[in-house]
């Protein structure tokens, strides 16, 4: 997928995530992870968001995650979400996501 313009999906609510998406200027792939948390899972994060960026075949995508507190689970959604949201595929049928292995 192609990252085409800029998406969001999530919220700021406690236990959950923010996700922003954002065309980079390169053809690589940035994340930048804000969190109370991000001492002790900070990493854990970035791991989870690199293989879901993987696994999507994502090139050239910014992507800010507002953490508050949120399971792998709901960080895996948000982040497939607004990857959609923002890429050339927005029309994508759901029952494509079944390929993503999680």
């Amino acid at each position: 997928m192609v990252i085409v313009r800029p998406a969001m999906s999530g919220t700021m609510e406690s236990s959950d995530v923010q996700i922003s998406i954002r065309p980079n200027s390169n053809s690589k792939n940035e994340i930048v992870i804000n969190s109370p948390v991000k001492i002790q899972f900070g990493e854990a994060m970035e791991q989870v968001v690199e293989k879901v960026l993987k696994e999507m075949s994502i090139q050239g995508a910014l992507v800010t995650v507002n953490d508050r507190g949120a399971l792998d689970a709901t960080l895996v959604a948000r982040l497939q979400t607004a990857l959609v949201r923002s890429s050339d595929a927005p029309n994508m049928s759901w029952e494509d996501a079944s390929a993503w292995k999680n």
